[in-house]
């Protein structure tokens, strides 16, 4: 009996760790610690599920406080408006561009090149005694076949033809004369028309840019007070280049007895000017 008794105290003593803890076995294999672990893992995750609760509720609650101030108002996307404003600068042309070429065809098509070849060769070499810098002059080279047609024979190869040009830029335009003279000397008789440009109009641009801004603020001001309202943030910015062609102080047809082709060049060419437009659009946001 006394050794029965003394293995019943030691077993509740085992039983301390939780009481009743359930366990189909007893308390005994580690049963109590599992117990506690799991216990603890729930309220965890029930602590975690709260949190995330009180958040969706306080969001909830905010997003009905947004929706009733905004009842009776505009949408922000309505409560804007779009001004458009225009800018032009007129700057003076300084820059001359022709071509001058020549083309060749020949049954070899080694002996057209060489031909070719003959004649640019000195064209070029006369432009840069003008004093024309390389990245002036721009060269366009194309060798295809040439063909004759006729009724009886169809298609016959006459040869290849080797077509060569320069593009040049005249900077200087008090040599425009002594270029186009190249017209026809030495056998380049392919002669472009005469151009005028800007060099570089983006200082142009920055000042239109200006008077567009300019212009659309005059706007937007008296569009302002007289719808009544009041202009808040600049919400967008678009801009475009609208800038028009060349405008010439002259109307006749330079190349028509241009240089050894047979006639003189006008004694005066005129570059004339060119007009640098710049659209603006700018959206403000109206203010509450």
């Amino acid at each position: 009996m006394k050794s029965f008794g003394k293995k019943t105290v030691a077993k509740e003593a085992a039983c301390e760790c939780g009481g009743n803890c359930g366990c189909a076995g007893g308390c005994g294999g580690g049963c109590c610690g599992q117990h506690g672990f799991g216990k603890k893992l729930f309220l965890a995750l029930a602590g975690v599920a709260m949190v995330y609760f009180i958040f969706f509720l306080g969001t909830l609650i905010n997003n009905n406080l947004k929706k009733h101030d905004t009842i009776g108002k505009m949408d922000k996307s309505e409560r804007m408006i779009t001004v458009n404003g225009i800018g032009k600068v007129t700057g003076d042309n300084n820059i001359a561009v022709t071509t001058i070429g020549y083309s060749n065809t020949n049954k070899e098509v080694s002996v057209a090149q060489a031909e070719n070849k003959k004649v640019m060769d000195q064209v070029m070499a006369d432009l840069k005694k003008m004093g024309m810098a390389d990245k002036d002059l721009q060269t366009n080279y194309t060798i295809y076949p040439d063909y004759d047609y006729t009724a009886e024979r169809g298609q016959i190869l006459k040869g290849y033809k080797v077509s060569n040009s320069v593009t040049v830029k005249i900077r200087d335009l008090a040599k425009i004369n002594d270029v186009l003279s190249l017209a026809g000397k030495y056998g380049a008789t392919e002669v472009g028309g005469l151009s005028f440009t800007i060099d570089d109009s983006s200082n142009l641009k920055d000042q239109a840019r200006t008077k567009a801004i300019e212009d659309v603020a005059k706007k937007a001001d008296y569009l302002a007070k007289s719808l009544g309202v009041r202009l808040g943030n600049v919400v967008s910015y678009y801009e475009n280049d609208a800038s028009g062609g060349d405008y010439y102080k002259y109307s006749s047809n330079v190349m028509a007895e241009g240089g050894g082709i047979g006639g003189g060049a006008p004694d005066v060419v005129a570059g004339g000017s060119k007009d640098v437009v710049m659209n603006v659009s700018i959206t403000y946001e109206l203010a509450q």
